[in-house]
């Protein structure tokens, strides 16, 4: 019995096959709710109906949906297909094209298969979370993940594409930039960021035209700067964030995210000047681990389902640790702890809005996670520290 037990735990089918149980059955509950309990799929979807009739895909659709659209024109694209289906079709299988994007990456990561099911189990939780929310974030994390993967490869047109289209949504999908000094054959690279980029422009006019398409960039600036405004609101969902947890403990909502990303910015470019260790590539990997936790930790938009990203981040930090350390096991057990269940059944209602919620904890075990991470891109020796196998 034990021994079918690990074996089942340690063959990343059986996990997938439940990440797309999970995908199908999530979106499935969100349906049988009621608009309202699926309101995210009706902005998306209305994001390619909107482009297709030229209205402003930022406003607000009080008759359609609440809250506005923060995506770029470009999701246009990529919701169509499912925006075209009736909402009992699309929705799921929206949900499992996420999933599939996400896993993926998760196939092509340099582990073998039993560390590729322990990432998955342990990611289960917050891809939860990002499931029942039927969001974007669980594809962009498999984008970021990929994107890097690839220029280890030296595939690098296809990571050109992973990059694009998540800048071209979400913004984030910029940060695969981040192992552009491991790119081996640079122009080539640059070249196809600026094809894909250019592809990803005129693609959406097709729907519509030119002037909305480069009209609708202008409405994505207004829109996310009047959303970063609205996030750095005390006690809301949004600005879990390292940033998040110094305004709510102060009690000062006005400290500019300059104040955070100037400093953040320099200590996570710091990692850099190490140039002898470019060639290893668990020093690749642990700069995509510092990546994936750095842009939800030192953004105000972060939000409970934005966390499948930042764990993500943790999982590729763990698994390529030689030696788990009593220390290296308990931020693992913190993260899933007080990251992934902060708002289960785990925690009491009292906790999680009077502390959770009110002070941004969520983000707290992960905060700890970067600057370890930090630490050891700092001082590692790659050829020896790590392992991947």
């Amino acid at each position: 019995m034990k021994d079918k037990f690990l074996k089942f735990i340690s063959n990343p089918k059986y996990i997938f096959g439940i990440y797309l149980l999970v995908a199908v059955l999530s979106a499935i509950a969100k349906l049988n709710g009621g608009p309202l309990k699926y309101n995210n799929y009706l902005i998306f979807t209305n994001v390619f109906y909107n482009t297709l009739h030229e209205n402003n895909i930022y406003l607000h659709y009080p008759d359609i949906h609440f809250d506005s659209n923060h995506y770029g024109v470009f999701f246009s694209i990529l919701i169509a297909p499912f925006a075209m289906l009736p909402d009992w079709l699309g929705m799921p299988l929206w949900n499992v094209a996420n999933t599939l994007v996400f896993l993926f990456a998760i196939h092509k990561l340099p582990f073998s298969n039993q560390k590729k099911a322990f990432f998955a189990w342990l990611c289960l939780q917050e891809f939860i979370t990002a499931a029942v929310s039927l969001q974007f974030n669980i594809a962009l994390a498999g984008l970021l993940m990929l994107s890097a993967i690839y220029i280890y490869e030296r595939k690098e047109t296809q990571s050109a594409f992973f990059i694009m289209i998540g800048f071209f949504v979400k913004l984030y999908g910029v940060a695969g930039l981040s192992a552009f000094f491991f790119v081996k054959n640079k122009i080539k690279f640059i070249g196809a960021l600026i094809a894909f980029g250019i592809l990803f422009i005129v693609l959406p006019m097709l729907l519509s035209s030119s002037h909305f398409g480069i009209q609708s960039y202008a409405d994505w600036f207004q829109s996310l700067s009047e959303k970063n405004v609205s996030n750095q609101v005390l006690g809301n969902r949004q600005d879990f964030s390292l940033m998040g947890i110094v305004r709510r403990v102060l009690g000062d909502a006005s400290i500019s995210n300059l104040t955070f990303l100037i400093p953040g910015m320099a200590v996570f470019a710091l990692p850099y000047l190490r140039i002898k260790q470019y060639q290893n590539l668990p020093f690749q990997l642990l700069i995509l681990s510092s990546t994936l936790l750095f842009i939800v930790l030192f953004s105000s938009g972060s939000e409970s389902p934005t966390y499948i990203i930042a764990v993500a981040g943790v999982m590729i930090w763990f698994l390529i640790q030689k030696e788990k350390t009593p220390y290296v096991i308990g931020l693992l057990i913190f993260v899933i702890i007080l990251t992934c269940f902060s708002f289960s059944d785990l925690f009491p209602k009292f906790i999680k809005e009077n502390y959770i919620i009110k002070y941004s904890l969520k983000a707290l075990p992960c905060c700890f996670v970067w600057f370890r991470v930090i630490y050891e891109l700092l001082t590692k020796d790659f050829q020896k520290d790590y392992k991947l196998d």
